[in-house]
Parts: C-alpha cells; sequence; structure tokens
C-alpha cells in the first residue's frame, strides 16, 4: 500500500506522541513545518493549554529577508525568549513526525541558545 508524504507523517507523529507528553513541569515543545513558514509552541498537556508560541509570521520575524533555516533559529530563540518570560526552562521536544535536520534542528538549536533546556 502506497503513503502518501502526509499519512506517513502522521503515522510517525502518532508514534511519537506515545511516547511524549508535556507535563507542568516539563512542557512539550511542539513543531509544525510548511513549504514557506515554520511554526512552534509550548504545550502542557495535562491541562490542554498552550503556553506560548512563536512563528516567521510575527510581526517582529515578517520582515526578515533570510534564508529559511536562519528564520528557524530566530524562531526557537524569541521561543526561548516567551518560555523564559513564562516561567519554563525545561521542556521535551516533539519533532511532531518531521526528521531532525534542516530547519527543525535549526529551531531546536536556537531554542537551546535562547536558554530552554532539553
Amino acid at each position: 500500500m502506497a503513503y502518501d508524504r502526509t499519512e506517513r507523517r502522521s503515522r510517525i507523529r502518532r508514534g511519537i506522541r506515545k511516547k511524549i507528553t508535556g507535563s507542568g513541569e516539563r512542557p512539550r515543545l511542539s513543531v509544525f513545518r510548511s513549504n514557506t513558514e515554520i511554526y512552534a509552541q509550548i504545550i502542557d498537556d495535562n491541562q490542554g493549554r498552550t503556553l506560548c508560541a512563536a512563528s516567521t509570521r510575527e510581526k517582529s520575524l515578517k520582515g526578515m529577508k533570510a534564508k529559511r533555516i536562519d528564520q528557524s533559529t530566530a524562531v526557537g530563540k524569541l521561543l526561548a525568549e516567551k518560555a523564559l518570560a513564562a516561567g519554563v526552562t525545561k521542556v521535551v521536544f516533539d519533532r511532531g513526525g518531521y526528521l531532525y535536520h534542516g530547519r527543525v534542528k535549526a529551531l531546536a538549536e536556537g531554542a537551546r541558545e535562547g536558554g530552554l533546556q532539553f
């Protein structure tokens, strides 16, 4: 049976979500990547709340003329800044079914540079 890309990703994502959950002490850093944008949010799964979020669509990043990898790093740093303001220092990284490579890796490294631990 042939799977398309989104079906394959959703299968991988379900497997990841079986193992990874965000708690109040260590919320989950979830990543979504489209062709042009990248979105990240920190989620407390126990309460079902998004604590903070950042994306390339933010006003501070919208006019940024840079490569998508550099934009992803900037989103990671911005998310870390918002998380630290919300009192979150440790997170669990949820790559969302994407390979830990390219823009997803750049976002993670930017978040680490910004002060998040995972």
